[in-house]
């Protein structure tokens, strides 16, 4: 299969990467960071792997990124979702949005609707979502009142886990949420919480079988928690029709798509 995995230069990502070809698949790694993707095509030397370059917090680099996939590849199977970050330098990106809230939630699901025409009807959107959920709050997203690093990366998570169920009920391809695992040990959690954390293998492993697995085959629009290592109800927002179509309208009214 080809497979495209965003956030591959560090954490999860580059663990899922690094499974995906050895098992045989062709990856796409994306990162923000030049060096550190010249570095992972370097350790990976193989020709199943294509780098390409883009700073999600930016829409100009989502747009061109997404240009690009689309000229050089007539399809792709899988689209993994896992690129996202919980602090944040400036708080407010493009559009007076939370920083959080831009790379978490908007820029997947740009890309992932630029995408669409190349996942054929049985390919995958694989979100990585969290076991931190929290309702929106569009007003401190948008910088009009405080709010945490937590609170902004749960609401964050929220948001793609949400979308990921809207976007199963309008396409045919599968769209699974996943929480890889909470506090694996990736470079986020130990500059946000201070532990060095869970196996990353952990969370490489249930992103393999969310790719693979037949389990996951026909699981679109549901959510697997892989601290109950199993599917689970979600937070109630996913359900509420209301809420979700107010996350749509929002995200539908971002001026770059």
């Amino acid at each position: 299969m080809k497979i495209l995995v965003t956030g591959a230069t560090d954490g999860i990502g580059l663990a899922t990467a690094k499974l995906l070809i050895e098992e045989g698949h062709e990856v796409l790694v994306h990162g923000r960071d030049e060096q550190k993707l010249a570095a992972v095509v370097r350790k990976f030397d193989s020709n199943r792997v294509t780098s390409y370059i883009a700073d999600l917090s930016k829409s100009e680099d989502v747009m061109l990124f997404a240009d690009r996939l689309l000229k050089e590849h007539n399809s792709i199977d899988v689209l993994i979702n896992n690129a996202g970050i919980y602090g944040a330098k400036s708080r407010l990106g493009e559009n007076g949005w939370d920083f959080r809230f831009i790379v978490n939630a908007i820029a997947p699901y740009v890309l992932t609707k630029r995408l669409l025409p190349l996942l054929p009807v049985t390919g995958r959107v694989v979100n990585v979502s969290s076991a931190a959920q929290a309702r929106l709050d569009y007003g401190a997203l948008q910088g009009h009142s405080p709010i945490t690093d937590g609170d902004a990366y749960a609401q964050s998570k929220l948001a793609i886990t949400m979308w990921t169920y809207e976007l199963s009920k309008k396409y045919p391809q599968t769209f699974i949420a996943v929480n890889p695992k909470s506090l694996l040990g990736s470079k986020m959690v130990k500059s946000a919480y201070g532990i060095d954390g869970h196996n990353l293998m952990i969370g490489a492993k249930v992103l393999r079988d969310a790719v693979t697995s037949d389990e996951f085959e026909h699981a679109s629009g549901k959510y697997y928690d892989n601290d109950l290592e199993q599917f689970a109800e979600v937070h109630p927002d996913v359900y509420d029709e209301e809420y979700r179509q107010e996350l749509m309208e929002t995200l539908n009214s971002i001026s770059y798509l």
